[in-house]
């Protein structure tokens, strides 16, 4: 079961009125889109959380081979 928590904002009186014209156009509130928001972080966060674990695991795992270097970074960058 998902609990609802309430959550007083500060906002500036102008960035209110606008987020409530968008809202509108969306057929929304205020508080849907910020909830919106807030999630879609969340899960953003998540999804890199568990990207960077995968990548790491993947790096252990590895059994690629690095061969010796055989150039310069001078090399590199001679135009």
């Amino acid at each position: 079961m998902c609990f609802m928590k309430n959550l007083t904002l500060r906002i500036d009186e102008d960035i209110l009125a606008k987020a409530r014209q968008i809202a509108s156009e969306h057929t929304t509130s205020v508080n849907a889109l910020i909830r919106e928001y807030l999630s879609d972080l969340v899960r953003q966060k998540s999804r890199q959380e568990i990207a960077r674990k995968e990548l790491s695991e993947l790096c252990r795992e590895s059994t690629a081979m690095i061969g010796n270097r055989t150039w310069t970074r001078d090399e590199l960058h001679d135009r």
